[in-house]
């Protein structure tokens, strides 16, 4: 579905990006792995065309609109929620804006809110309800890609079980593809297909869940999980 093909970025003199090349297969759920300030952001925001590579190119198949089939569900919603407007109106806009025909109760079913929930405001709702409505407020356009970035590690374990098994069912029921962004393997393990680990802008293996969990190839990524066990 998505390509890239030596994706470069600087920031002034900074390479937050190093000729990054890899493969985003339909309807597969990629796990994307690194310290912080690896460049896993930089990627995802480039993907999404917030901003422009320095170099390389970036190949779409069958996304035909990036703002609409490409959507983005944060680590901690509060910040993309609006807090002077109510859930409903924060679903609504994308609604709007793309013209689809999704409306804001079904979105909240969805997501295993109440229909009420669309009177409130997001300082009303838990951090996991908000995470729901994150997630609502994404596939209001019908896309085809999400990126996840850190979806819930800002949220305690037992409401990250519920949420993940919800993102799991909605990209069964949508044959949704997902780029999910992690540093807690145990996520990784329970979401992804294949994990690509990134160190200092660059892509020092790709492989399949389960290799990078029993038989990791890198020394870093080896780093990586011994560091969390």
């Amino acid at each position: 579905m998505i390509k890239t093909k030596n994706l470069t970025k600087y920031f002034g003199s900074l390479k937050a990006l190093d000729e990054v090349s890899l493969e985003i297969k339909a309807g597969e759920s990629l796990g994307l792995v690194g310290e912080s300030g690896s460049g896993k952001t930089t990627l995802s925001r480039l993907i999404l065309k917030l901003i422009e590579p320095t170099s390389g190119e970036i190949i779409y198949d069958g996304i035909e609109n990036i703002r609409k089939d490409c959507q983005i569900v944060f680590q901690d919603p509060q910040t993309s929620l609006n807090p002077r407007i109510k859930i409903g109106e924060a679903i609504s806009e994308p609604i709007k804006l793309h013209k689809t025909s999704n409306k804001v109760e079904a979105l909240l079913k969805m997501v295993k809110l109440p229909a009420e929930f669309a009177n409130r405001y997001p300082h009303e709702l838990s951090g996991g309800e908000r995470q729901r409505v994150g997630i609502a407020r994404a596939l209001a356009s019908n896309p085809k890609f999400l990126i996840l970035d850190e979806p819930v590690s800002a949220l305690d374990v037992l409401i990250q079980v519920d949420i993940l098994k919800l993102l799991k069912e909605i990209k069964q029921k949508f044959n949704l593809t997902y780029l999910f962004i992690a540093h807690d393997f145990s996520v990784i393990g329970y979401m992804c297909d294949r994990v690509v680990v990134m160190k200092d802008g660059q892509i020092v293996e790709v492989c399949l869940k389960d290799q990078l969990l029993n038989n990791p190839q890198h020394d870093y990524t080896r780093k990586l999980l011994f560091s969390v066990l």
